[in-house]
């Protein structure tokens, strides 16, 4: 089946985030008290661990959580010779960085309807940098903004929903989806639950970037298999500085 968005308005993304502290006891003790108030309902099925133990997985609570890298990609070309650009934005100001990617979706979604693409986007790229982006009170870019928009309305596009054809029982992650599809995953490195600690152990964020740069590959060729279009070739990817 033929893709239901021309291929040139999709934006394809995928986000990194970490805990907001290195530590748990460097985190503000008002924030302590908060953390292990979340905790409660998230240790209820192994009483052996404790908040302090399990503070990395705060990252993916935007409350506790913050944004190190965006990393998106955009389709071009013809069917037999597609193209994939790829641009980051990266670093350890959150608010510059979610900034700068406001300002290329301001620009790239200032013509004709938009979409934006991820894997389980609807249920965690998409509010993740829409709650972070009103934290640093700043104003929604209109293809985040759900605000009086119709379900039809709404320009989000959500691999693994696709996947799902209406079922909502199961959760597959883009790495079993992609060798199911017999999709070539380039991601060798590193995996999610590693990234916290090559942030803010080997502070190495250009390892985690181009981490996130596969995904957004993986997701854009996950995208185009379902659909029955051309893989794109690895070496029409390309990536923008």
């Amino acid at each position: 089946m033929a893709s239901p968005y021309p291929l040139h308005t999709i934006l394809f993304l995928d986000i990194e985030t970490v805990s907001q502290y290195p530590a748990f006891d460097k985190v503000p003790e008002e924030w302590q008290a908060l953390w292990r108030h979340k905790a409660e309902g998230l240790l209820r099925d192994k009483p052996a661990a404790t908040p302090e133990e399990v503070y990395g997985r705060s990252a993916i609570y935007a409350e506790f959580g913050k944004v190190i890298c965006i990393s998106c990609g955009i389709l071009s070309g013809h069917p037999n010779d597609r193209k994939l650009l790829l641009k980051s934005f990266y670093g350890d100001d959150e608010k510059d960085l979610l900034n700068r990617f406001y300002d290329l979706l301001h620009k790239w979604g200032s013509e004709g309807q938009k979409y934006l693409c991820a894997h389980n986007g609807k249920e965690f790229d998409f509010p993740y940098l829409c709650r972070r982006m009103i934290i640093h009170g700043m104003k929604l870019p209109s293809v985040l903004n759900l605000s009086g928009k119709k379900p039809w309305e709404i320009p989000h596009i959500d691999t693994m929903e696709l996947w799902k054809f209406g079922e909502y029982r199961s959760y597959v992650s883009l790495n079993l989806l992609a060798h199911t599809l017999g999709v070539p995953t380039p991601k060798d490195d590193i995996d999610g639950s590693q990234v916290g600690d090559i942030y803010w152990t080997e502070r190495d964020l250009p390892r985690i970037v181009t981490y996130c740069q596969k995904d957004v590959a993986t997701v854009a060729q996950v995208y185009l298999r379902m659909h029955g279009e051309n893989l794109i070739h690895p070496d029409n990817i390309e990536i923008k500085s």
